[in-house]
């Protein structure tokens, strides 16, 4: 359980996998971000769909940028390659000045995206619990040996070596919780409530312990949708509702600066301090954004501890 020790409270901005945030209005987003003095960027995957690539938006968010944090929200995992990808990572992480916050996830459920990575839907979860032990390996700058069911690997070192390598994971399912427990070092997950999140962080607590592992106090997070004014489009409502059928879809969506703000001093009370807010209804031109920005700083960053 959390204890009374104050723990920093962060906001950061997501960008759904609808974003279509993937031309010459990123970089002025960006840098109202970092302007603004938000914590961190999230940027989804979809192969399908508009959003951009997570590597190369987060390589490009960096690059722009000196203080802005930047992750994945989130990464698939099963089907990559754990060597190639801890590289690339490391180097990121490296050349930003450990300003990288990489999490994974098992992909969607749609058949046709689940086609890109070739790894049949069953083995996604063995496939990601060896892929992380592999790319834990490759972080702690020694050689990695490792012979599993899906990858063998004899003194293979990878350079340069990140000075840390915070993973987080997300999900709220028992399954998922374990995995956070046994993997990972901070938890982010979505469309939750904030007795979600206190009943989840027990579990996670629980399964640490009885791998003789601890995620700091500060590592438990949440990503919160919102929409001003209105409740989300309709398909995104359903998929709210599919996802979370035991609530109903408007209470996981704020539709204002007031709510969100009051969403996110919810969350702090049951101990939860990293945010990442994300937008349902997105502006359209960057004029758009920087306002909406210039609003969304003004109504929460004053949260921040």
């Amino acid at each position: 359980m959390c204890d009374d020790r104050p723990v920093k409270v962060r906001i950061g901005f997501g960008l759904g996998t609808r974003t279509t945030l993937h031309d010459d209005r990123f970089g002025p987003v960006v840098d109202a971000l970092e302007r603004h003095r938000f914590d961190s960027l999230w940027v989804s995957e979809r192969i399908g769909g508009p959003a951009p690539d997570p590597l190369v938006a987060m390589a490009y968010a960096a690059g722009r940028t000196e203080h802005l944090k930047f992750g994945m929200s989130v990464m698939v995992l099963p089907g990559r390659n754990p060597i190639v990808l801890a590289k690339a990572l490391a180097s990121l992480a490296t050349m930003s000045g450990g300003r990288l916050l990489p999490a994974f996830g098992l992909g969607q459920v749609d058949p046709r995206e689940q086609q890109a990575f070739g790894v049949d839907r069953r083995e996604r979860a063995p496939w990601f619990d060896e892929a992380m032990e592999v790319m834990r390996a490759c972080w702690s700058g020694e050689p990695v040996v490792h012979h599993g069911e899906r990858f063998a690997y004899d003194g293979v070192r990878v350079q340069p070596v990140p000075t840390r390598m915070d993973v987080w994971l997300g999900g709220i399912a028992p399954s998922e919780l374990r995995r956070v427990g046994r993997l990972a070092d901070g938890w982010l997950p979505s469309f939750v409530t904030p007795t979600d999140a206190a009943a989840g962080r027990e579990v996670v607590e629980q399964v640490c312990a009885e791998h003789d592992r601890k995620i700091e106090d500060d590592h438990y997070g949440v990503l919160i949708p919102y929409s001003l004014g209105e409740p989300p489009p309709e398909p995104i409502m359903a998929m709210l509702a599919k996802r979370r059928p035991d609530l109903d879809p408007r209470e996981l969506v704020p539709t204002s600066w007031a709510e969100l703000g009051a969403a996110i001093s919810r969350f702090v009370d049951v101990g939860t301090s990293k945010f990442v807010v994300l937008p349902m209804v997105e502006p359209e031109t960057v004029e758009q954004w920087e306002s909406h920005l210039a609003e969304a700083a003004d109504a929460l960053l004053p949260l921040e501890t």
